[in-house]
C-alpha cells in the first residue's frame, strides 16, 4: 500500500499522483470519467484535482462540467470521506475573478456542483494583480471558517504577489496557503524553479504541479513522424522542434529501459522527486493510461539518473 503524503503544513494526505479532472467532460465522457475514477481510487489514489471552469472552453459546455462529473461519482459510490478533492475559483464564465463576493458566489456553486459540504483544498486559478491580497486571503478565510473550505492554496501566482499573501495571512492571523500549484514539468522548469520555488521552499508549501507530462509530450508517444490522435497533440509535438524536448527523450529512453519502467513513470518519477514538490498532477483519458501514472508512487530514481534528467532538460 503506497504512502499518502502529508500536504504542506495541512491536514491533509494525499496519494503522491493527483488525478487531473480537466479531461472529465472533455476527452473522457461521464461513463468513461466514473471507469477512471474507479481505477485510481482502487489502486489507493485519493486527491481529485479540478476546477470550476473545466470544461467551459468546449462547445456547448458552461463550465462545472468536471465538478459535476465527480460529485456524481461520489454520491453514486458513497466515498465522500476516502477522496480529497482540490478545486479553483477565477475562470468559470459565470463567476470570473477574485472578488470576495466572487470568490464565496463560485465556492457555493462548486459546493453544488460536488455535492458535498466541503472543499478540501480551494485555489485562486490565475491570480488577479488587480485584487489586493487582503480582499483575496479575507474571503477564503471566511470560508474556512464556515467550514466550507478546509485548506486553501495558491496557483499561477508571482513570486511577489505569493509573499505578500503569506504574510498578510501570518500578519491577520487568517487561513494560510498550505499548497502550491505550478506548471512545472522536465521540459518546463523555469516556470516554477527560481523565485517561486524559494518561496514555497520557505513558506513549508508542498508542489502540486500542473501540466506534468508537457500536455502528453513526456509520455514518449511524440516522435519524429508520429501522428498522434489527441486534443492537445499541437502543443505537445511543439516540443520536438526543441533541442531540450530531444534530449529529454532521450534520456528517459535510457532511463525508463533500466527500470522496465514506462517512459510517463520515469518523467513523472523526476518531478515527484525535486524539492517542495508532493503529488503531481497527471489525467487519464481511459482507465488504460492510469497504470504508467499511479506506477510513479513505486519508482524511486537513483541520483545519477535524477541528475542525467536534469542535464538534458537544461538544454
Amino acid at each position: 500500500m503506497t504512502s499518502l503524503r502529508t500536504l504542506g503544513s495541512s491536514d491533509l494526505e494525499v496519494f503522491p499522483l493527483a488525478l487531473g479532472g480537466n479531461v472529465f467532460g472533455w476527452t473522457a465522457d461521464e461513463a468513461t470519467s466514473f471507469a477512471v475514477l474507479d481505477a485510481y481510487t482502487a489502486a489507493g489514489g485519493n486527491f481529485l484535482d479540478t476546477a470550476d471552469s473545466y470544461t467551459a472552453w468546449i462547445d456547448g459546455n458552461s463550465g462545472g462540467e468536471s465538478e459535476t462529473i465527480i460529485g456524481k461519482w461520489i454520491a453514486a459510490r458513497g466515498n465522500r470521506d476516502d477522496v480529497v478533492i482540490a478545486t479553483k475559483v477565477s475562470e468559470h464564465p459565470d463567476y470570473p475573478g477574485l472578488s470576495a463576493a466572487n470568490i464565496k458566489a463560485a465556492a457555493d456553486a462548486s459546493l453544488r456542483r460536488l455535492g458535498t459540504d466541503r472543499i478540501d483544498l480551494y485555489y485562486p486559478h490565475f491570480d488577479k494583480p488587480e485584487v489586493p491580497v487582503a480582499e483575496i486571503i479575507g474571503a477564503l478565510d471566511e470560508l474556512v471558517r464556515a467550514g466550507k473550505v478546509r485548506q486553501i492554496g495558491a496557483s499561477n501566482i508571482s513570486a511577489e504577489r505569493l509573499q505578500e499573501s503569506l504574510d498578510h495571512s501570518d500578519r491577520e492571523g487568517l487561513a494560510r496557503y498550505v499548497a502550491l500549484q505550478p506548471h512545472y514539468n522536465l521540459v518546463s522548469r523555469d516556470t516554477y524553479e527560481g523565485g517561486l520555488q524559494d518561496v514555497a521552499a520557505r513558506a513549508g508549501l508542498a508542489a502540486v504541479p500542473y501540466f506534468a507530462l508537457a500536455s502528453g509530450f513526456l509520455t514518449g508517444k511524440y516522435r519524429p513522424g508520429a501522428t498522434v490522435d489527441s486534443a492537445r497533440a499541437g502543443k505537445a509535438a511543439a516540443h520536438l522542434e526543441t533541442e531540450r524536448g530531444r534530449s529529454v527523450l532521450t534520456a528517459l529512453d535510457e532511463i525508463a529501459a533500466a527500470h522496465d519502467a514506462e517512459i510517463p513513470t520515469v518523467a513523472l518519477a523526476w518531478l515527484a522527486a525535486q524539492p517542495t514538490v508532493a503529488a503531481p498532477i497527471a489525467s487519464a483519458r481511459t482507465p488504460e493510461q492510469l497504470p504508467a501514472l499511479l506506477a510513479v508512487a513505486d519508482l524511486t530514481l537513483t541520483r545519477p539518473e535524477l541528475d542525467r534528467l536534469t542535464q538534458a532538460s537544461s538544454l
